[in-house]
Order: C-alpha cells, then sequence, then structure tokens
C-alpha cells in the first residue's frame, strides 16, 4: 500500500505532525531543533523532571538493581523497588492496594478490557484521551459516548442499558481542554446503577487535591471497590509509568488480568526507585502548586481580552492545561509557527485529536516557569495578533 496521497491530503489540511528534537533536559528553556526556545509544551507540572534529587535517585537506584528489569513481573521482573513504589502509591492516594503499568497508554488498554468484555456496557465522555477510546474498542463491550460531561444524557443511558456489567470511564482533567470531571455526580450515578467508575486522573495526580493526591481527592474522595483510579508518573511526577488504585479484590483481578501489566517486561527498577524520592517531593510541593495556581491566574488575564478581540476562545480552566482555540488548522500553525520564530513554543492541536474547527494551542504551564515566562509569552501572541 502506497501512503504518499495519504500524507498529501494530511500536509494539504494542515494535519500533517512533526516531531520536533529536544537537545537538552525538559524545562522550561530548552533546545529544540538546534534551537533555544521557552517551552509551554510539556506536562512537567511541577517542575520535576530534571530534578538533581531525582537524578541522584535514579543513578543509585541503577547502581543498586542495574538498568532492566529482565522480564515480566509475573516472571522474576518484580522487583523490591516494585513492591515498595505500589504499596507506596496506594497509601499515598488511599486506596487499598495498587497495580503499576509502564505507561498510563498500556494503563488504560489493560484495565478496561479486563473489567468488561462482550455482553458489557460501558459508557465513556466524548473528549476522553485516545487511550481510553481504543480500551473501550478493545474490550469488544457494547459503549455509548455522552456529550462532554453531560450527566443528563449519561444516565439516561444508563437507566436505558442493563448489561451484565456497567463501566463508567472518564478523564479526570481533561487532557485538551483543562476542564475537570464532576467526579462526585459520576460517582454517585455509579452507585445508583451499580457501575464502576473508572478516572484516568493523568493530569491531575501530583498537581490537585490535598499534597497532590490527585483529583478524586481534590472532591474528598477515595478509590474503592466502585471507584478505580488510574495515574500517570511521567506528568507532574516527573519520571515515567503508571499505576492503577482501589479495592484489594479488584485490584488483584486487574493483576491477573490486565494483559499490559502481565505480558510485558517490569519497567527498570531504577525508575521505581526514582519514583519513590518523587512521591515524597510531591507531598511537599505545595509550595510548588501555589505558584502554579498563580501563573496560572497570571496567564489567563493576559490572554482573556486578546482572545475576545480576536475572536478566539479561552475556555474555563483552573488546570495547568490553558487550550487558546483559534479555529482553523491554518490559521493555528501560523500562530504557533509565529511563536516559534520568536522563541516560544506553544504546540498547536488539530483534529482529530480536538473536534473539527477547534484547532488550538495547547498552553501547558509548570512551576518550573516564572512570572517573566507567562508575560513574554502574552507580549509575543499580542505582536502576532494585534
Amino acid at each position: 500500500m502506497k501512503f504518499a496521497d495519504e500524507l498529501a491530503a494530511l500536509q494539504q489540511g494542515g494535519l500533517l505532525r512533526r516531531r520536533r528534537v529536544a537537545g537538552s533536559p525538559c524545562g522550561p528553556a530548552m533546545i529544540l531543533d538546534g534551537q533555544p526556545v521557552l517551552s509551554f509544551a510539556s506536562n512537567d507540572y511541577l517542575g520535576l523532571a530534571a530534578d538533581p534529587r531525582l537524578i541522584d535517585a535514579l543513578a543509585e537506584g541503577a547502581r543498586a538493581w542495574g538498568v532492566g528489569a529482565g522480564a515480566s513481573h509475573f516472571l522474576g521482573g518484580h522487583f523490591e523497588p516494585h513492591q515498595a513504589l505500589e504499596e507506596r502509591l496506594a497509601a499515598f492516594v488511599g486506596a487499598e492496594r495498587a497495580l503499576l503499568f509502564s505507561t498510563g497508554y498500556m494503563a488504560n488498554l489493560g484495565i478496561v478490557p479486563a473489567l468488561a468484555e462482550r455482553g458489557d456496557v460501558i459508557f465513556a465522555d466524548k473528549r476522553n484521551h485516545a487511550s481510553l477510546i481504543d480500551a473501550v474498542r478493545l474490550s469488544n463491550a457494547f459503549s455509548h459516548r455522552y456529550p462532554h460531561v453531560d450527566l443528563g444524557v449519561l444516565e439516561g443511558q444508563l437507566a436505558a442499558n442493563r448489561g451484565k456489567k456497567r463501566v463508567i470511564v472518564t478523564d479526570a482533567v481533561f487532557s485538551m481542554d483543562g476542564d475537570v470531571a464532576p467526579l462526585p455526580e459520576l460517582l454517585t450515578l455509579a452507585e445508583r446503577f451499580d457501575a464502576w467508575l473508572v478516572v484516568d486522573d493523568a493530569h491531575g495526580f501530583g498537581v490537585l487535591g490535598p499534597q497532590g493526591r490527585g483529583t478524586a481527592a481534590h472532591f474528598g474522595l477515595r478509590p474503592n471497590g466502585r471507584l478505580l483510579l488510574m495515574g500517570t508518573l511521567g506528568k507532574a511526577a516527573g519520571v515515567s509509568g503508571a499505576f492503577v488504585a482501589g479495592d484489594g479484590d479488584v485490584l488483584e483481578w486487574l493483576t491477573q488480568k490486565a494483559r499490559t501489566a502481565m505480558f510485558t517486561t517490569a519497567a527498570p527498577p531504577a525508575l521505581s526507585a526514582a519514583l519513590l524520592a518523587s512521591l515524597a517531593l510531591l507531598e511537599a510541593a505545595d509550595d510548588r502548586r501555589a505558584h502554579l495556581l498563580a501563573l496560572i491566574d497570571r496567564l489567563r488575564q493576559g490572554l482573556a481580552p486578546m482572545a475576545e478581540r480576536r475572536g478566539w476562545r479561552l475556555p474555563i480552566s483552573a488546570t495547568a492545561i490553558q487550550p487558546l482555540i483559534i479555529g482553523g488548522n491554518a490559521e493555528t500553525l501560523a500562530v504557533a509557527d509565529a511563536l516559534l520564530a520568536r522563541g516560544i513554543w506553544a504546540p498547536a492541536i488539530r483534529p482529530p485529536t480536538v473536534p473539527e474547527g477547534t484547532a488550538r494551542l495547547r498552553i501547558s504551564l509548570s512551576a518550573a516557569h516564572a512570572e517573566a515566562h507567562v508575560d513574554r509569552l502574552v507580549a509575543a501572541l499580542a505582536e502576532v495578533a494585534p
């Protein structure tokens, strides 16, 4: 099969993506394709990815445990740091037990098909992350997608569908919009209709809730026999990996049935050593979270008048993900390229990642940013879009 025509069509529609090469560690000041830039592209929300304490913990872990696990968790690849991290994560989010995965994508692909199969019914928010969309497809369960955070439609779908098992799946913080799912109301519906609630907290873990314990904790909720929490460890935690936490019996079932945890080589135990250090930093990072909140407010105050003047949209978001919706693919790419020419990297996000007509700059803030960084971005956008 030849893909030249299809690639040309992507190029023509402003949908051809390009991987840029970073030549420096993750942080606000980076080298991108050989040029210095101020980055608003990463999910390193607390600025821990290049923290010297985590670098030291990873190096010490590698010296103690080597650089590879050598086997799957069931076949000799489950090391003491893995076990210690699972126990620490469970305690951190207030769950009975946790299970590690190599990535958040692999976690969702393992969790959902292990909970639901043919004859069951899954209910999914239309703006869920691609990993949840693919996980639903992989499960072979019947599925309904409800309009974004539309609890009325979801309630009707739950009432009308009586599968063997019912599972509601949702992002906690939506990755392209930055808004937060109404978890208490979703859990109430799950309890009323005897469904599981699976929450992907990739962008809330470490940032929201007391001591960064996540979006569920933000609402005063804890993982249990009905609420399963997936969190990633390569965003606010600054390292790599993912986990799911919940009731002990459910977690034992996932340990036995989640194929993406079973049939893959375990992550290097040195990463778990670094993550144990990261969790201690997360707990003590209230100052970083407060600084991040102040940056969010500063950015929104700077962008709001500009967005109104240009007819762009700045959706409500109190999280580090701040979308500036421009609309058309070509215009969005032009703005992103003009910013890059001024040394600022704020990626253009286009369909199919977001709905048609909602191409945007996805501005991602970090506690490592300074106020001057935010001011520079706002000033550059004012030049690009006077």
